[in-house]
């Protein structure tokens, strides 16, 4: 082995063991909100959650595979409080189908993560590169609120629970649903997302020398 291939090796370990530290970091983050009031801010209804930020900034700083994991961590607190019952909401929709939940409170958040993780790296690397740390801070937290009810709407619209919520609502269909459910908590996460995730990635990849 020459000192060329020696060089390049060490560099790939130093590099691999960087990006594990850094998403280490990036889900200890998400798991410490998700127990505070920072991560969960609870409202008769859905909770306003500022999980989204730091999933953005995991999909932005360590690209699609790291945002998918940071979802995957999102979605798994979201789903312990399902199965504790410490969300009286997704607690009702656990006992109702436990798959369904899984699907809503996973599935979709991974989803989000990875897709936020593809949107930033087409962005970056073409010409509208300076945009691509706002449109994907904006785009994870619209991602979240599209796949959680899009599955929630798949799984439990028809369910006695959810058709109860569409009655107090008055509402008739779907997208009506989604409309008033998500209603001014929609607009929240968006707007924190976006302000605070677009700063907090773009400084951290200023600091990481990838800006």
């Amino acid at each position: 082995m020459n000192t060329t291939t020696t060089t390049t090796t060490a560099a790939t370990k130093r590099s691999s063991t960087l990006y594990m530290v850094e998403l280490a970091m990036m889900i200890a983050i998400i798991l410490l909100m998700s127990f505070t009031p920072l991560g969960y801010l609870r409202t008769p209804g859905l909770s306003i959650t500022l999980l989204t930020i730091p999933v953005a900034v995991g999909a932005i700083i360590l690209g699609p595979k790291g945002g998918a994991v940071c979802g995957l961590a999102f979605g798994a607190t979201s789903f312990y409080m399902a199965v504790t019952g410490s969300s009286a909401f997704a607690a009702a929709l656990f006992n109702i189908n436990p798959f369904g939940t899984f699907i809503v409170c996973i599935v979709a958040r991974v989803l989000e993560g990875w897709i936020t993780g593809l949107i930033f790296a087409a962005l970056y690397k073409s010409p509208a590169k300076k945009f691509s740390y706002y449109v994907a801070s904006l785009a994870c937290p619209l991602l979240n609120t599209f796949f959680f009810m899009g599955f929630l709407c798949l799984f439990f619209y028809n369910t006695d629970y959810i058709q109860g919520i569409v009655s107090s609502l008055g509402v008739s269909n779907p997208v009506v649903f989604v409309a008033a459910f998500v209603g001014v908590q929609g607009l929240i996460e968006a707007g924190f997302c976006f302000v605070v995730g677009s700063i907090v990635s773009k400084a951290l990849s200023v600091a990481l020398k990838r800006a």
